[in-house]
């Protein structure tokens, strides 16, 4: 492919082939219904619907908790009956559900509805790592950087979109997010009918039917990867509250730094990731992470003590650094967490990665507000030097993955 002109640099940028471009739209498509939605989405329930917030926030946990148990199973069906196939159903589903948002009055039925749409979505989002494996070809680290890049810039825009609905603040503005999300979801199915129907990869003989559960090195990334997730809520969560509560810096800190946060990550995420693409890359990709965090931490802590120009400085400069942190931390992911996996089984193994963070994701407001802000600064230095421990784990994590992974031979194909 010639890519030296402005035709061949855009192809690139969105993709290498056609399989690339159809996943990349795909996927930016579905994250800005998500964009749309998830920033409004309490307020919807709340204001619109008129629930209290207790009852939304217990539906929506339930809701969460249920789902996490389809990531597996719904992983390996992706194995087994396709990876398209399967996440083009959950996509269909989840449209569905969140249109049925709309006639939601009571908490009961807000759990039933989300309770569907989350087991949906924890089986796409297995056999959506799977589609992600198949299609990324000859260069799986630099498709999987590009697609992030372009998932941050989706979130980033519906994100936008709902600030414009969110200040209208009306009943029909609320209605037109909920919309926009369905008609996201349905939209990402139809675009993955441009991706080409691709064999089912045989298991081995004699292999386990859950062969992820019993794969201790990769048991043991999903648990660390679980808790160095725990990074993606400090600055949507746990830095603002700090800034708010702790430091001089003025209110609107806090949109300068998810846009600071946004904006770097969506700009490095190809050029950093697209050299990650071993295991043993993503080994030393996690540990440049954890080192990364150890910085950006403590300047966040620092904040606290400071006049209010020092303390604004301080911040965006954290939040620079932590930025960077979370580039090399989601690129060390994609290299351990599909490099570690067989072909055959990418749709589970993804499955158990998805469950492992989603479980993190979960615990992480509870743990950070009750241990970081409980201790104060030393809760931050805590937390730095955890996510440092984790870092340092990385390394040794790839050589003991890489070095247990059963030679390649006895797999067939079969057509799904």
């Amino acid at each position: 492919m010639i890519t030296g002109g402005p035709a061949g640099r855009k192809a690139t940028l969105a993709g290498e082939s056609r399989p690339e471009r159809a996943l990349i739209a795909a996927s930016f498509v579905n994250r800005v219904g998500n964009g749309l939605f998830n920033a409004a989405s309490a307020l919807y329930f709340t204001l619109v619907v008129g629930l209290p917030a207790v009852q939304v926030g217990a539906a929506l946990t339930i809701a969460g908790v249920i789902g996490l148990c389809a990531g597996i199973p719904g992983g390996h069906l992706a194995d087994r009956r396709g990876a398209r196939r399967v996440m083009m159903v959950a996509l269909t589903v989840q449209a569905l559900s969140m249109a049925a948002l709309l006639l939601v009055e009571s908490w009961a039925a807000l759990a039933a509805v989300a309770t569907v749409d989350q087991i949906a979505a924890a089986a796409g989002g297995a056999a959506w790592g799977a589609l992600v494996a198949r299609v990324g070809g000859d260069r799986p680290a630099r498709f999987r950087a590009k697609l992030r890049t372009f998932v941050n810039l989706g979130v980033l825009l519906g994100t936008v979109g709902a600030g414009l609905a969110l200040a209208a603040d009306s009943r029909s503005a609320y209605v037109a997010l909920v919309l926009g999300n369905a008609a996201s979801f349905a939209l990402c199915a139809a675009l993955l009918l441009l991706l080409p129907s691709s064999p089912v990869r045989a298991a081995p003989p004699r292999e386990r039917r859950r062969p992820a559960v019993t794969d201790l090195p990769f048991l043991t990334f999903t648990a660390l990867h679980a808790a160095m997730g725990l990074q993606y809520p400090v600055v949507s969560l746990l830095l603002p509250i700090w800034i708010s509560e702790h430091t001089e810096a003025p209110r609107w800190t806090v949109a300068a730094l998810f846009a600071v946060n946004a904006g770097f990550c969506v700009l490095t995420q190809t050029r950093i990731g697209s050299r990650i693409e071993t295991p043993h890359d993503g080994g030393r990709a996690f540990r440049t992470a954890g080192l990364l965090f150890l910085v950006s931490c403590p300047l966040m802590a620092l904040a606290a003590y400071t006049p209010v120009r020092a303390a604004v400085g301080l911040i965006l400069v954290a939040v620079f650094v932590h930025s960077l942190g979370e580039v090399w931390e989601s690129s060390a992911g994609f290299a351990l967490g599909f490099g570690l996996a067989p072909d055959h089984a990418q749709g589970q193994y993804q499955g158990l990665l998805g469950l492992g963070f989603n479980a993190g994701q979960a615990l992480a407001p509870a743990l950070l507000t009750t241990v970081v802000l409980g201790l104060g600064t030393a809760g931050w230095l805590l937390l730095a030097l955890f996510f440092a421990a984790l870092g340092a784990a990385g390394p040794p994590l790839a050589r003991w993955g890489t070095r247990t992974r059963p030679q390649p031979g006895g797999a067939g194909e079969t057509k799904g």
